[in-house]
């Protein structure tokens, strides 16, 4: 892929990858920043204050996760839906991700939704480490910052 004109989807590939990374060990600030970059790729200004529009930017962000999860929207659990969940595929070896978005609140209030809603409930028959993330962006700041707060748990 480093020939013939691929370099951009390399450099989307590896951002992906960081990403992921930076998830999976905690680095809340680093995947804000991710985050940024790839709302603002991925969002026309028309949808971009959309939840939906967030979770097709996170999607997409997050590409190279499938290759160690499935990815679930708007998941059943608990007293609601968890907008992302990623179950991760038995060879892997990583932990589970429950993702909470919210705009104009804060990543605090995403990740105590996950836990006043008992979203962990999607996950029944999982034992292991799991990742609440809790992510936001301010519509109302003119750079339009995303926040993100990462938590783990385990299940057993």
């Amino acid at each position: 892929m480093s020939v013939g004109g691929w370099q951009p989807v390399t450099e989307v590939l590896r951002a992906s990858e960081k990403l992921l990374e930076d998830t999976l060990s905690g680095n809340a600030e680093s995947v804000a920043r991710g985050l940024d970059k790839a709302h603002a790729e991925v969002a026309s200004v028309l949808t971009y204050h959309d939840e939906n529009s967030l979770a097709c930017a996170i999607g997409l962000a997050y590409y190279s996760a499938r290759k160690d999860y499935r990815l679930i929207g708007e998941m059943p659990a608990g007293r609601g839906f968890a907008d992302i969940v990623f179950l991760p595929l038995p060879h892997s070896g990583r932990p589970a991700l429950v993702v909470e978005l919210k705009y104009s609140r804060s990543a605090d209030t995403a990740l105590r939704q996950i836990k006043e809603r008992n979203y962990l409930q999607a996950l029944e028959g999982f034992c292991g480490s799991i990742l609440l993330v809790g992510i936001n962006y301010d519509k109302d700041n003119r750079n339009k910052p995303h926040d993100c707060v990462i938590e783990s748990v385990e299940k057993r």
